[in-house]
């Protein structure tokens, strides 16, 4: 099965979705929808986040096994170094590794003081590095104190992720450096608006893979994108999240379809945007990580 997403990570056609758990004792109903809309057809994995923003969700590994139960097909479960030391990071990768979630994402994290858990406190006894690191230990045969497993781990296979978007690019092919030292098979970026910052990533990535490592040690972008369909989404990702640039057309096209024909024409206008978007980065990377915030119709709509 991973060996199968791996395969199409590097040598063709690679496309995921990923799924938010929500603030709910089941994962189910996701899992339900999923299946009523036939996404695991047009998908060949999926992803499950992990207390995004830091606030209080469904776990992503139990998620991560729901899913791939349901779909025989990867789960790229996320774990977060905000809230798990050593231990519990090393832990549960043992625990997962025996039920077959085996594509781990490895996120630094969004702070604790932003929780909707009073007083809540991060851990952070690393950043996402040490996450990738505990893994090539695993894949070693031992944990990351050096002593060897009485049963081997079967092999993991480790994600991450960048930003789509640096005043300085040199700052983001670093970043991608650090990832692939540290063991990173595929790098998936934030959402990307625009072809040519999609061409600029590529570019990077080869720099990258070619000054920091050998070949057998390469990592493959993934280009993520996230539709945009109402004129406050787009400001929002522009003004408030760094990292991500909407094109100042995209904004304006959102602007004028609201003050001509309210919301029925803003998400038309900006459907039609995501969807060409998504064509034309296919046409150019076709290795692509869908995120819609679980708006599932709208992740239909765009990958048929």
């Amino acid at each position: 099965m991973f060996e199968t997403l791996i395969d199409k990570l590097q040598n063709g056609s690679y496309i995921t979705l990923e799924t938010t758990p929500g603030h709910s004792a089941q994962f189910t109903p996701i899992v339900d929808k999923i299946a009523n809309l036939g996404l695991d057809k047009l998908v060949d994995g999926f992803s499950t986040t992990d207390n995004p923003l830091a606030k209080l969700k469904y776990n992503a590994l139990f998620a991560a096994k729901m899913l791939q139960e349901r779909f025989n097909k990867p789960v790229l479960a996320t774990m977060s170094m905000r809230d798990r030391n050593k231990i519990a990071l090393q832990s549960d990768l043992l625990g997962a590794n025996e039920i077959d979630i085996r594509a781990i994402l490895a996120l630094t994290g969004d702070p604790a003081t932003i929780s909707d858990q009073p007083h809540a406190k991060g851990v952070f006894e690393g950043d996402s590095s040490l996450l990738l690191d505990i893994i090539s230990a695993f894949n070693s045969g031992m944990n990351y104190a050096g002593k060897p497993f009485a049963v081997a781990p079967k092999e993991i296979f480790p994600f991450a992720v960048v930003n789509s978007y640096a005043k300085n690019p040199k700052t983001l092919q670093k970043k991608m450096q650090k990832k692939i030292k540290h063991g990173a098979k595929g790098i998936i970026t934030q959402p990307v608006y625009d072809i040519e910052g999609a061409k600029n990533l590529l570019e990077l990535i080869e720099n990258a893979n070619a000054d920091c490592c050998p070949e057998y040690k390469r990592a493959e972008l993934v280009l993520g994108i996230f539709p945009i369909t109402k004129l406050r989404t787009a400001q929002f990702l522009s003004a408030h999240v760094p990292g991500i640039n909407v094109p100042d057309n995209w904004i304006e096209s959102l602007r004028l379809a609201n003050a001509s024909g309210g919301a029925e024409e803003e998400y038309k206008v900006g459907f039609e945007l995501s969807k060409n978007l998504f064509e034309d980065l296919k046409a150019l990377h076709p290795k692509i990580h869908l995120m819609t915030a679980n708006q599932f119709e709208l992740a239909r709509d765009i990958l048929i």
